[in-house]
């Protein structure tokens, strides 16, 4: 007895067999590597000219690109391979959630740009603003602490074991 297979089916593995090959093909370091390179030169010369060349450099060798206009990138700034975009939203949380969107583009190359549009607009939902932390990113508030109150004889102690 044979099992018949069902027609539908085979175009529908066969393009997913293909989806995966796509992927693997765009994440690997021979397009990721030039990819952000190239989103790097291109991030240098919109900052470069837009902040009138004010650029810095951080520690971890990301490049901020501050004194932009506020229609020139989204939200409270924009990273474009290894250049932050903002006007003055520099603080160091901030500048550790970019440098974590830094290593996105490393990892992912060119290929970023449609895989973070295709996480959705909504950080509280993107994977790539998820995984570069809301927190630091300014998008959620820190989980609030115990209120902590100085005790005689014993230093800061959470408020609810003042008592004992």
């Amino acid at each position: 007895m044979t099992t018949a297979r069902t027609p539908d089916l085979e175009p529908a593995r066969g393009l997913r067999r293909l989806g995966r090959l796509g992927l693997r093909v765009a994440l690997d370091p021979v397009l990721t590597v030039p990819g952000y390179w190239i989103a790097t030169g291109f991030g240098l010369a919109w900052g470069g000219l837009l902040s009138r060349g004010r650029l810095e450099r951080t520690p971890s060798g990301m490049v901020v690109a501050r004194g932009l206009p506020t229609w020139s990138y989204g939200r409270g700034g924009t990273t474009v391979g290894g250049v932050y975009l903002t006007t003055n939203n520099v603080t160091p949380d901030i500048l550790e959630h970019e440098e974590a969107h830094v290593r996105q583009w490393k990892r992912f190359g060119l290929a970023l740009l449609p895989l973070y549009y295709a996480s959705g607009r909504d950080p509280l939902k993107n994977h790539f603003e998820i995984e570069a932390d809301l927190v630091k990113g300014g998008y959620v508030k820190a989980p609030r602490r115990p209120a902590t109150a100085l005790v005689p004889g014993r230093g800061r102690q959470a408020a609810e074991s003042k008592g004992s």
